[in-house]
């Protein structure tokens, strides 16, 4: 389920359907084809987790300096029509690869979907609780008799009902309401007073650019345990039987992620080149408060999963009620496929 909201306008709610409506879904896997010098190349569908953005600046990056041509790979990104569907996708084998969400990945195997997380995108929680001033949120006590617009996601709205409990607050004390993709213009309007569920790297850049200082605090910051926001997700049985075509794209990802942090530019000019509906400065902006987070904290290898957050988001979303087995990360993760070294 997509939480990857834009601004409220109605021109900017226009270009999201736009973008939607003109996208085409998967068709095949694995076929063979040849490049423009006759090399042998392999078909690789990739399912996006909403249009193109920030967040895909090392995969535009990568295949805008032929890095998966480079490893035998003609990557096919596709926008969903529907903002769940990657995670099904590939489980049905319509895609090689998808991008989708550290808790979709549980809830999925919780469901018995046979996929499995091969990489991190992004490391670390997007999904923040954010305020302008006026509403005098310095913290989510202050929440209590507020209105706070939401996305309508159910495992967001038990981040928000545990948050509100950590600080003292009945959730039932607190007005959400479910706006779907329109976060920003209740808040920008004074209708609401916060927002939960908007993205640093989006929402947050945004209201900043637009000089409204506003409060930016991610989910992690605000007791919810630590996870991967966006990870790559692979068939169970692909990564079994054949693994080598993931390992490549994740090869491949990480060289554009690496010139992507080098040239923030350069990666901003990729997804225009892919997506010209984007507006430069402010996607240049995004880029940049994005690119810190492709890569691990730790001297950990690029797109590595760490086992231990993962058993504790999993215990998280299992005392929350959102999922009904305490998952193994053998089930959920493997980081057998990610490059052997550490980009400097």
């Amino acid at each position: 389920m997509r939480n990857r909201k834009r601004p409220g306008s109605a021109s900017r709610l226009v270009l999201i359907a736009a973008v939607i409506a003109a996208a085409v879904t998967a068709i095949g896997c694995g076929e063979k084809s040849e490049d423009t010098t006759g090399n042998a190349t392999e078909e690789f569908d990739l399912a996006l987790d909403f249009f193109v953005n920030a967040d895909h600046a090392g995969i535009f990056t990568a295949l805008e300096r032929g890095y998966f041509a480079d490893a035998g790979l003609e990557v096919r990104p596709r926008v969903p029509a529907d903002p769940s569907a990657p995670i099904k996708q590939v489980a049905t084998g319509r895609v090689d690869l998808a991008i989708s969400y550290e808790p979709e990945v549980m809830l999925a195997r919780d469901q018995g979907l046979d996929v499995v997380a091969v990489a991190a995108l992004i490391q670390e929680p997007l999904t923040s609780l954010i305020s302008l001033p006026a509403a005098k949120v310095k913290e989510p006590a202050d929440l209590k008799g507020k209105t706070v617009v939401t996305a309508g996601i159910p495992y967001q709205t038990a981040y928000l009902d545990t948050i509100l409990r950590s600080n003292g607050v009945d959730p039932k004390d607190v007005e959400q309401v479910d706006v779907g993709l329109n976060l920003l213009q209740p808040v920008l309007s004074g209708r609401a007073d916060a927002m939960f569920g908007g993205f640093r790297n989006v929402e947050g850049v945004q209201l900043q650019r637009a000089g409204k200082n506003p409060s930016v605090v991610p989910v992690n910051e605000l007791g919810i345990p630590t996870y991967n926001e966006l990870v790559l997700v692979a068939r169970g049985d692909q990564v079994a039987e054949d693994p080598e075509p993931l390992r490549l794209f994740i090869a491949a990802l990480q060289r554009g992620a690496v010139d992507a942090r080098d040239d923030p530019q350069l990666a901003t000019d990729a997804l225009l080149k892919a997506s010209p509906e984007l507006e430069p400065k402010l996607t240049l902006a995004e880029v940049r408060e994005t690119l810190p987070l492709f890569f691990p904290r730790a001297e950990r290898p690029f797109g590595w999963m760490d086992p231990s957050e993962w058993t504790g988001f999993v215990g998280y979303m299992a005392d929350q009620g959102q999922i009904q087995q305490r998952l193994g990360t053998e089930e959920l993760l493997t980081n057998d496929l990610l490059p052997g070294e550490i980009p400097e």
